[in-house]
């Protein structure tokens, strides 16, 4: 289980100190809109389920501050804890079917293995008006 303290004493080396904080980034309407949607729906699975804030926050292994966080669609909430709240309280967010979510992300993977590993800008246009 990881605590706050080892987040506190470890340094992260994989983080880059230059990139956005995520107060600072900005989140299209439609984003902020399905997070508050989101939000709503794993706040009515609790209800739903007779669950306590702080039932579903250890049952999903983070604070109760966090599960506040999600589900006023924060948006700098982890998606891992958003979607593993989701699947707690029976949020359907692919599908219903692990089986079938199973060959949806087959699928997915089938297809991303056709397409490039990388995608590079385009050439600029080539000047032959001379």
């Amino acid at each position: 289980m990881f605590h706050r303290r080892d987040a506190i004493s470890a340094p992260v080396p994989f983080m880059r100190r230059d990139m956005a904080k995520p107060a600072d980034r900005a989140y299209s309407h439609y984003a902020l809109d399905a997070l508050e949607l989101l939000g709503r729906l794993i706040r009515m699975g609790r209800i739903d389920h007779r669950m306590t804030a702080e039932d579903l926050a250890q049952r999903a292994g983070i604070s109760r501050g966090l599960l506040h966080r999600i589900e006023r669609g924060d948006p700098g909430a982890a998606i891992g804890a958003v979607l593993e709240t989701a699947a707690i309280v029976g949020v359907p967010l692919f599908e219903a079917d692990r089986g079938a979510l199973a060959e949806r992300n087959r699928g997915a993977g089938e297809r991303l293995s056709l397409l490039p590993r990388a995608v590079r800008p385009a050439k600029s246009a080539l000047r032959d008006d001379f």
